[in-house]
């Protein structure tokens, strides 16, 4: 398991500490995990499964996918989530806007973001 977390670690592009912020350790800590020195409490890879989408049976045990595969719905629900969560921004004013169109105006956008999307 110690070199999957350094895997997984790197494929998030986290330094340890970093890392172990996100699930509530130290970095001595996940440096200890990566080099076999520690083993994770269950508590510890429960939050690195939940916290990072990871495949339980993967990081356990080597098997299936590294990251968990989340539906389109999924991730629009987290994306909602993260922005409601935060301070207001421009993601939650954008937001805001776009819960206020008519349908004549969403299909402008459309059109436009077509038009965008079409271009070099």
């Amino acid at each position: 398991m110690n070199e999957r977390i350094k895997e997984l670690r790197k494929a998030l592009q986290l330094n340890q500490t970093e890392f172990g912020s996100r699930i509530g350790v130290k970095q001595t800590t996940v440096a200890g995990y990566e080099n076999g020195t520690r083993i994770p409490l269950d508590a510890v890879i429960s939050s690195i499964c939940r916290e990072f989408d990871v495949n339980e049976d993967w990081l356990r045990n080597g098997e299936g996918e590294m990251l968990i595969k989340k539906t389109r719905n999924q991730e629009i629900a987290e994306f909602m989530g993260d922005i409601l969560k935060g301070e207001p921004d421009f993601r939650r004013r954008l937001i805001a806007v776009l819960a206020r169109m008519t349908p004549v105006e969403w299909e402008m956008l459309e059109r436009k973001m077509n038009e965008i999307a079409n271009e070099p």
